[in-house]
């Protein structure tokens, strides 16, 4: 038998994902029927690459004393749509970008746009933090006010990425929502290896006695299913105990 292994490193996070292809398949291992994906699968796996895209787009770029900001707006400068959310948006962030400028330093950022059920608007931004950050947004935003603290680091930004990546399927309370990010925020290619071996699928994954000290398998991040294509997968991440 022999399956494909792809893994992202991170400064504190391995990602790992193992899978099957029809190229590489489970001799001896009974495959399951190949099925057509429902409208519901397919919602659920686009939102599984967006958070994988967004925490990896995280743990590259962003640090636990970055910000997590969130943009209210008062109730008499709302905006009309989505559209006229984004123009606001992009009217700030090109006033926040020149505020970095002149200090010296790049503008890194994460947004989602998010309008409730009863018509509350508000942007929720991860973004670098610099000297003054807190008093640069609050001088862009014109919408109203800004809250701000430094970024949740649980799961190494695994609860975050699913946090800003929030649509109106996984959320119930939200209406829209309209999520995109700086084009600066690069994510390291994946190590690809062809594994092979003569017995089974492999049992759950271990971490290798040599770095069990430094690492340690997130069981929260841990995913196994069967693809529709009749292939076993499975995904898990392994975190540092001590943050470098």
């Amino acid at each position: 038998m022999a399956y494909k292994k792809k893994v992202w490193r991170f400064r504190n996070a391995i990602e790992v994902t193992e899978y099957h292809s029809a190229r590489y398949g489970a001799p001896g291992e009974k495959r399951s029927p190949k099925q057509k994906a429902t409208p519901e699968q397919i919602e659920r796996i686009n939102q599984r690459n967006r958070e994988a895209t967004c925490r990896r787009k995280l743990r590259a770029n962003f640090r636990e004393n970055d910000y997590f900001a969130t943009l209210t707006y008062a109730k008499d400068k709302r905006p009309e749509d989505m559209t006229a959310a984004k123009a606001d948006y992009v009217r700030f962030i090109r006033a926040v970008r020149k505020e970095y400028q002149e200090r010296g330093h790049p503008l890194r950022w994460i947004r989602n746009i998010e309008v409730g059920t009863r018509n509350g608007w508000h942007i929720h931004l991860v973004i670098n933090r610099i000297p003054d950050t807190d008093v640069i947004l609050a001088k862009c935003w014109r919408g109203g006010r800004v809250y701000s603290e430094l970024l949740y680091e649980k799961g190494e930004f695994r609860d975050l990425a699913a946090y800003i990546t929030k649509t109106p399927k996984t959320d119930p309370r939200l209406k829209e929502t309209s999520y995109s990010t700086s084009r600066n925020l690069p994510v390291p290619e994946p190590e690809e290896k062809l594994i092979v071996r003569w017995d089974t699928w492999p049992q759950e994954p271990r971490v290798d006695k040599r770095t069990a000290a430094v690492w340690y398998i997130d069981r929260e991040s841990y995913h196994e299913g069967v693809n529709r294509f009749g292939h076993r997968y499975r995904s898990y991440t392994l975190l540092r105990y001590r943050r470098e």
